[in-house]
């Protein structure tokens, strides 16, 4: 009896760490944030696939600093700011105003959030 709970434990284990996520956090955000924003705002393919982009170019710059600044958050946090004030400037200029409109919305209640991550710099 102990050894089918000790099989079914092991089985359940190999299954979870199956399922587990292997890939870096970062990885595949750049089009999820898009897809995100295009459910919330309406955009257009083009705009999403423009948005996409954004943030891809974003994401690779912020590895870059964190890569150069060995991981330390203090380091990275002003770094991180000034990207994510272009990647918000660049996204508003793909957005009509009323789409501007709502995304400064979404914007103000990311402002604090993660400033020292690299997904957070996205908006």
């Amino acid at each position: 009896m102990k050894i089918i709970g000790l099989t079914c434990c092991l089985l359940i284990g190999f299954t979870a760490a199956n399922y587990a996520q292997t890939t870096h956090p970062g990885v595949g955000a750049e089009e999820e944030r898009a897809k995100g924003l295009q459910k919330q705002l309406n955009l257009t393919d083009n705009q999403t696939e423009k948005i996409a982009a954004i943030n891809k170019e974003t994401l690779e710059h912020c590895e870059k600093m964190k890569k150069t600044a060995h991981g330390d958050s203090n380091k990275m946090s002003k770094g991180i700011r000034s990207l994510r004030t272009a990647t918000i400037k660049k996204v508003r200029s793909v957005l009509t105003p009323d789409q501007a409109a709502k995304y400064d919305v979404l914007v103000k209640h990311t402002k604090n959030a993660g400033l020292n991550d690299c997904v957070s710099a996205i908006y």
